[in-house]
């Protein structure tokens, strides 16, 4: 949870012009970015063998400002995406759907474990935001 705090915190401090441009949701590059940091703070919180990776995850936030600021977003933008209930609902629904895809039993620990473990090996976006303990 955290590290949605984070990155909601850090997004919503941006201000820019606003311009022409889609609905932040139909920016791959920022709302993909977020389905991946709440993944790993997700397998974090349930693993007790993985725990995060901040400096790296703080980092990762302020490049997702610098992002969403060289595509023009303001900070009104950015707020009315990461408050909105109905975008916070549709982004845990796309965490749910990966964790199935992934074979997850979500009430099973261990199986955080095996995905958290498989995503550092394989030194994925999430994977770079954990760490085996």
């Amino acid at each position: 949870m955290r590290f949605i705090v984070i990155a909601i915190t850090g997004l919503s401090l941006m201000a820019v012009p606003a311009m022409a441009k889609p609905p932040l949701r139909e920016v791959a590059v920022i709302d993909d970015a977020l389905l991946d940091l709440g993944i790993a703070d997700r397998i974090r919180k349930s693993c007790p063998t993985i725990s995060a990776r901040m400096l790296k995850a703080v980092s990762y936030v302020w490049d997702l400002k610098a992002q969403a600021r060289a595509l023009g977003y303001s900070e009104a933008e950015i707020e009315a995406y990461v408050d909105s209930e109905a975008e916070k609902d549709r982004m845990r629904a796309r965490g749910r759907a990966f964790f199935k895809a992934k074979g997850v039993d979500t009430s099973d620990p261990q199986s955080y474990c095996a995905l958290g473990r498989a995503e550092i090996q394989k030194s994925s976006r999430i994977g770079s935001l954990l760490k085996a303990k």
